[in-house]
């Protein structure tokens, strides 16, 4: 399965600059709140105007891209004897939004902490600087930080979206974590339900991955159903089929790979070669043999020794000899052993072309290699036969006896021949004597003409 290392580092950060700013500063006289704090009252929640009018100025050169400027404000204004700790909230929020700006990850987060410290910071604030953190460790590939502060963060958020039950999962791939991916992207997809919300394709890809590592293939399979209802894609059928494969489910790998062929999901030779082995194995060679065909005269799938005896196999199986021979013929001449050529003789046997039958017969005991060679001998025997060439043929057959299990029909085709030599001699002895018969009737009548 194809995924990238850094699956987690850029997602979801795209959205920081609104996000980082969220604690924008309020103006000079905004009212007091209290916290649910026992042991001490709540500082008084307002920015003094000289910090209001800096952080604005800030503002502006950030909107100017002058964020060396920016800095060099705002950290002069950065003094924690000076400010209320609302006013250094406010400081070091916007101090930090101007480091992510400028691609300092490191001062970002250092800054962020120094934020996270302040005891009187506003819950919201809180929540939303872990959460930013968290995003910000992740983009430095700081896993275990990341992974530690949003947590701390679930502790913080009573009702939090998808999206960072997705983050934690992309975090725990990025430590190895393959199995803790698993609950918080099922609890993420559940979040999504319960808010009228499709769970997203990357979603479910994670999750499969995540299964995937565990060896969970009958999960692998389900997730790969599930997807190609809503995505028909060609990599989720071979999925799909490669789960079918682990599972040991051979039987239900054709309804993956010929959903794929149906819908021209099919490119690469191996899988075109594929899906002519699985029909031959759910017996429909016919369909297997013109596949082939058709992909290997289009040039999709190479002409190689391999691929033609492919061929030639599905055409035979299906009772196609006559087609099966050019690929035999094909195959045989790529291959240094004759066992294609035995194949080649006995689609010439079944075709009747006996001439062709030999020649073949014999360059296959020539290459030798053979499994039977005793079989391709009997072949041979049958063929010479035809050709009424009998004293050879009987020779073929006296060979293949040599071996045991060959040796019943071979003295059975001796028989045949010997018979049919037999008949042949009677035959050519009644005929002879029925010439002679007539030529003494012939001289008789001549004799009786002339007296």
């Amino acid at each position: 399965m194809n995924t990238s290392r850094g699956i987690s580092l850029k997602l979801c950060l795209l959205l920081l600059a609104g996000m980082l700013a969220c604690g924008n500063v309020n103006a000079q006289g905004s009212g007091k709140a209290d916290r649910n704090d026992k042991t001490k009252t709540r500082q008084a929640q307002a920015v003094s105007k000289e910090v209001y009018e800096r952080i604005v100025k800030a503002q502006e050169m950030v909107d100017e891209k002058e964020y060396q400027g920016a800095l060099r404000l705002l950290n002069r204004l950065y003094n924690p004897d000076k400010l209320t700790e609302y006013e250094q909230a406010n400081v070091l929020n916007y101090l930090g939004f101007v480091y992510y700006n400028m691609d300092n990850m490191r001062d970002a987060i250092a800054t962020y902490k120094k934020l996270l410290a302040i005891p009187s910071l506003e819950p919201q604030m809180e929540k939303q600087t872990t959460f930013t953190m968290c995003q910000l460790l992740t983009i430095e590939e700081r896993y275990q930080e990341a992974l530690t502060t949003l947590d701390k963060w679930f502790v913080l958020e009573t009702n939090p979206a998808p999206e960072p039950f997705i983050l934690k999962a992309q975090i725990l791939y990025n430590l190895d974590r393959y199995q803790a991916m698993i609950q918080p992207i099922e609890t993420a997809m559940q979040v999504a339900r319960d808010r009228n919300k499709p769970a997203r394709e990357s979603w479910w890809n994670l999750l499969n991955f995540a299964y995937f590592q565990e060896e969970n293939y009958a999960k692998v399979r389900d997730i790969q159903k599930t997807m190609l209802q809503t995505w028909p894609k060609a990599r989720y059928w071979k999925a799909l089929a490669g789960a079918f494969t682990e599972l040991g489910q051979d039987d239900k790998l054709i309804y993956a790979y010929d959903a794929a062929f149906t819908q021209g999901m099919l490119e690469k030779e191996a899988e075109f070669v594929t899906m002519a082995q699985l029909f031959m194995q759910a017996e429909v060679p016919y369909n297997a043999a013109k596949l082939l065909q058709e992909k290997m005269d289009s040039g999709v799938v190479k002409k190689n020794e391999k691929n033609y005896r492919l061929l030639s196999q599905a055409w035979m199986l299906s009772m196609e000899d006559q087609k099966a021979i050019p690929a035999q013929k094909a195959a045989a001449a790529l291959a240094d052993h004759g066992e294609i050529d035995a194949r080649l003789a006995n689609s010439y046997l079944n075709v009747g072309e006996y001439g062709q039958c030999v020649t073949a017969a014999r360059t296959a005991l020539r290459k030798g290699g053979l499994k039977s060679p005793d079989n391709i001998q009997i072949s041979l025997g049958m063929c010479l036969y035809n050709q009424q060439k009998y004293g050879e043929s009987k020779t073929a057959f006296r060979a293949a006896a040599k071996v045991p299990r060959a040796q019943r029909i071979s003295r059975q085709w001796i028989r045949v021949i010997d018979a049919e030599i037999e008949r042949n001699r009677q035959i050519r002895l009644a005929e002879e004597a029925a010439r002679k018969k007539r030529r003494e009737i012939n001289e008789r009548k001549a004799k009786s003409s002339r007296a």
